[in-house]
């Protein structure tokens, strides 16, 4: 693990007190673990700028079963991604809707038109990818 390395940010006081209210209602014990996650964040979203930097995401959908053919080709299509397709969990949320979750890895351009092809499926009532990182630029 690296040195710790301290440094000080000059802040307007409202939103100091803003953000210290908004860390308190998603529990972070202190500013620095709150302004950790934040750079972690900033990084993982660099990475995805990059269009050849390996990435991983998941693609959530929510869809209504009754749709004709849907299930067989959000299937469909990812076996023909099945290289970037790490796995997928299909859930049934109530009488009519499903969700499927789907974890893609590879390059943030590759998984970004997997999850759009996906997303965009006639029927797809709601879809939506959250991006991560491999973990390889992360400190």
């Amino acid at each position: 693990m690296s040195s710790i390395v301290r440094f000080s940010v000059s802040i307007p006081g409202d939103l100091a007190e803003a953000f210290d209210r908004r860390i308190a209602d998603q529990g972070y014990a202190n500013r620095s673990e709150a302004v950790r996650d934040l750079m972690r964040d900033a990084i993982v979203d660099a990475e995805w700028e990059d269009a050849d930097t390996r990435v991983v995401g998941v693609a959530t959908l929510v869809f209504g079963h009754g749709r004709p053919g849907l299930a067989r080709m959000l299937t469909r299509l990812q076996h023909e991604h099945h290289a970037s397709v790490l796995c997928s969990t299909h859930i049934h949320l109530d009488a009519h809707n499903c969700m499927e979750v789907v974890v893609l890895r590879g390059s943030a351009a590759r998984v970004q038109a997997i999850a759009s092809a996906l997303i965009s499926a006639r029927g797809v009532k709601h879809g939506k990818l959250v991006c991560t990182s491999a973990g390889g630029s992360l400190p």
